[in-house]
């Protein structure tokens, strides 16, 4: 009887199978471009060899101090070297980094160091003050190591000091990934709008395949420069704190989202991708004339987080940026789509190339597939009207939620990873988000997407910033209402205005019944807060 292949012994074995890890990025980037710039800092220039050293370093001082597999290192820092260095470091001992947001206040710095049980705490000093009364709420206190930036004197350094720390640990310590590569690498804390947020354990190998998949998307190359505007801490920078190294390209570290200090970075560097929330795309927008330093070369920008409008890709583009956009949550390491580009787009018109770019897209090469799915967990029709939820799945969504068990089996129940996004399918497959499930206005019994009366409300010319929620009604249950910040020198126009403007866009029923014009309340990652709107709307 003739045998089946798998009736041989051909199992993997150490010299055909390695656990996959970003680890091993830095150790190729360190063998094949050691004389490359892997890190600009101000006046500070890090080479691959440097940086690789520079972690092995850091990783045999943490092992020194007891962290191994599992262990939650914590990093209160801005985008700074000291930051990129522990996604290699912290993993290299089989610790995992956990990145805090640097605006969180010091009750929820003090839960995430809690919950998360970090042993070891990395402060930039300008952060120390909130740190420090972090730590005070904490019974078990974790080591910690202050970080002396350079371009900053504010606060105080906690602990010993980062580089004299690092500067006495072993050169010669081994870079070697995880011996599963389902070994978590991370642990993000997501940024709740109710109650603690909840912790996201993350593995090497998603890791490892949503940075390929990234710099693919993104277009990373070996001559690639990428400046830092998005946080480190939000999602591992979208993995590009791994793809960016993969490629053997150049680091800018930014501490501060500046257009005064953007514009002459992109000039200065020739940079040549950054990635950005949209509120980041309308302060580039809106920068003062003196702030703006022109450049002659194209930037790729990938925005994300919440869908751009398409005024502000249309600006963008004018202004020298070549715009992107993706879709992905903390769960899913960041972008999981993106909104690939295809032919014939450069002869569309910016407004309908702009149309186009808002859409969400298709899933990454790395990514296993996205749908939009009915309450039946059946995909919807491809015809951009039938709506449903988001559902994603694959190799790079989350192993789970830290101790909380019932939050994960409810987050994949069915085989998929339920986004809580409502969406559509065009006849193209590319997908875009039409709200939040919690962000539909239900209004007479009709559906009213706040996205697309926001998309108008940007179209006008005195807006810079509009979101829209429901507020109650006696007669039509819900309506909904718009909060509106102004352009800068902008005329102001009345609501009256505002309200006409809308119906010359909209079916009447989804006109705003109310306008407020005020600054909008915003997340620490820079996102509108609609639920503290909703509050103030009655919604």
């Amino acid at each position: 009887m003739p045998s089946s292949i798998y009736d041989q012994d051909l199992d993997k074995n150490a010299a055909n199978y390695v656990p996959l890890s970003p680890i091993s990025f830095l150790a190729r980037a360190g063998r094949v471009y050691p004389a490359r710039t892997a890190i600009i800092h101000g006046a500070r220039r890090i080479t691959y060899a440097q940086m690789l050293e520079r972690c092995r370093r850091f990783a045999s001082r943490l092992a020194a101090l007891g962290i191994g597999r599992g262990d939650t290192v914590a990093v209160l820092a801005p985008n700074v070297p000291a930051m990129l260095e522990a996604h290699y470091a912290v993993p290299m001992t089989g610790g995992v980094i956990c990145a805090i947001n640097t605006r969180l206040d010091a009750a929820t710095i003090a839960f995430i160091l809690q919950h998360g049980e970090a042993k070891v705490f990395l402060v930039d000093r300008e952060l120390a003050p909130v740190a420090k009364a972090a730590l005070d709420l904490l019974d078990h206190k974790p080591i910690v190591i202050g970080i002396d930036d350079a371009l900053t004197d504010a606060g105080e350094v906690l602990g010993e000091e980062y580089e004299s720390w690092i500067a006495a640990g072993d050169a010669s310590y081994p870079v070697q990934g995880p011996g599963d590569e389902w070994d978590a690498i991370s642990l993000g804390y997501t940024s709740g709008t109710t109650g603690n947020p909840k912790g996201v354990v993350c593995h090497h190998r998603g890791a490892y395949l949503n940075a390929i998949g990234m710099a693919l998307a993104i277009g990373l190359t070996t001559q690639s420069v990428y400046l830092w505007t998005l946080p480190m801490f939000h999602c591992n920078g979208w993995t590009c704190t791994w793809a960016v190294t993969m490629q053997g390209a150049t680091h800018v570290c930014l501490r501060r989202v500046d257009p005064a200090l953007i514009y002459p970075l992109i000039a200065e560097h020739k940079v040549t991708n950054l990635c950005a929330a949209p509120v980041v795309l309308t302060m580039l927008i809106h920068a003062p004339a003196e702030q703006v330093r022109p450049f002659s070369h194209r930037v790729y920008v990938l925005t994300g987080g919440a869908a751009p409008p398409t005024p502000v890709i249309a600006a963008m583009e004018s202004r020298g940026f070549t715009m992107g956009h993706g879709y992905g949550l903390t769960e899913v390491y960041g972008p999981l789509t993106v909104c690939f580009w295809q032919e014939g787009l450069e002869e569309m018109s910016v407004a309908d190339r702009a149309r186009f770019l808002s859409r969400q897209g298709v899933p990454l090469v790395t990514a296993e597939d996205a749908h939009v799915m009915d309450a039946q967990m059946q995909i919807v029709p491809q015809d951009a009207t039938a709506m449903g939820e988001l559902m994603l799945r694959g190799n790079t969504v989350m192993k789970g939620y830290l101790k909380n068990k019932a939050a994960t089996d409810a987050a994949f129940e069915g085989g998929w990873f339920h986004s809580g996004d409502l969406g559509v399918a065009h006849p193209d497959s590319y997908l875009e988000v039409k709200d939040r499930s919690k962000d539909i206005i239900i209004s007479g019994g009709e559906n009213i997407s706040s996205l697309e009366v926001e998309e108008v409300l940007y179209r006008h010319p005195a807006v810079m910033e509009a979101a829209v929620v429901a507020a109650s009604d006696d007669k039509w249950g819900e309506v909904p209402h718009a909060f509106i910040t102004l352009r800068p020198q902008a005329e102001v126009p009345t609501q009256e205005a505002i309200v006409a403007f809308c119906r010359e866009h909209l079916a009447r029923f989804k006109v705003p019944k109310y306008v407020t014009f005020t600054a909008l309340p915003k997340t620490a990652t820079g996102k509108i807060q609609k639920y503290e709107l909703r509050r103030l709307a009655g919604g």
